[in-house]
């Protein structure tokens, strides 16, 4: 089974797909996670040095995604008549929470996926957030833009920012502090760091990630050991909707309060010809 990325846009959702984890592995079944940086060579070489302890413990892990929007919301006006409020929700899936999760569950999951994989995949216990929507969302009910602050067991704290906004600086990187070293992925490539002053740079081969996720799969399953990764999948995906959760409300959130919580965002019996209620922007202290 190949699971895209984001894997629920809700609570629900994750517990949900925890379920059909646990039968996958009860079934021998293989379950591949659409986290395609996980099988990037220079990325495995950093995180490799990282989860082996060579950069000491982890203090702080910041990652950014800062991009232009992805799908744009168009105006209302543009609607075609007799056009059904799903269709045009589906039409336009990017700009709803229920059908995308926003960018930070959508497209920044894979930047939280590096927190979570310097954090040799534990979750942290609680976040806060400040977000916001700074282009006219014309409908549509996700911010385009949000920081999220994590914090671990081990008082390890984790920071993501993502934007989509058209006309700002783009950057998709990930900055790993530790007690002996630092690490890096940026426009300067995937390098370290260290305490004592030696550095290292990755120059060895970068063959296509998507290809060698999907050679490694079908692999596993001629060898009869079928790769099932998503009991690290779904904690990646909770805990972007967890920094989601905390931005939209403006509160400190916890996990077992993210995982545990009962707001459904999909509609519960979709229908394309029935309406659809669109819930309104989220307003921080409000919401």
């Amino acid at each position: 089974i190949f699971t895209e990325k984001p894997m629920a846009t809700d609570s629900p959702g994750v517990r949900s797909v925890m379920e059909s984890v646990q039968k996958a592995k009860d079934k021998g079944l293989g379950m591949l996670a659409g986290f395609c940086w996980r099988y990037d060579y220079p990325r495995r070489a950093l995180f490799e040095k990282v989860l082996s302890g060579e950069l000491g413990d982890i203090l702080t892990v910041y990652g950014t995604y800062l991009t232009s929007p992805v799908k744009p919301m168009p105006p209302a006006s543009s609607r075609p008549d007799g056009m059904s409020d799903l269709e045009w929700m589906v039409r336009n899936w990017y700009n709803f929470t229920w059908l995308s999760g926003d960018g930070l569950v959508e497209q920044a999951c894979h930047t939280v996926d590096w927190l979570a994989w310097a954090k040799g995949d534990t979750h942290p216990v609680s976040c806060t957030a400040v977000g916001g929507r700074q282009i006219p969302a014309n409908g549509g009910n996700i911010f385009d833009h949000i920081e999220v602050n994590y914090v671990w067991e081990d008082d390890t704290r984790g920071f993501i920012a993502q934007r989509q906004i058209a006309g700002c600086y783009n950057e998709n990187s990930c900055y790993i502090l530790g007690t002996k070293g630092k690490g890096f992925i940026d426009r300067r490539g995937v390098r370290t760091t260290m305490a004592d002053g030696e550095a290292w740079r990755y120059k060895g081969e970068s063959p296509n990630m998507y290809q060698v996720e999907h050679n490694e799969f079908f692999q596993s399953l001629r060898e009869g050991k079928p790769l099932n990764n998503g009991d690290r999948m779904v904690n990646s995906t909770m805990m972007a909707i967890m920094g989601r959760m905390a931005g939209y409300s403006g509160k400190e959130v916890t996990w077992e309060e993210a995982l545990n919580s009962d707001e459904v965002l999909v509609p519960e019996t979709p229908n394309w010809d029935a309406p659809v209620e669109m819930r309104q922007l989220a307003m921080p202290g409000l919401s």
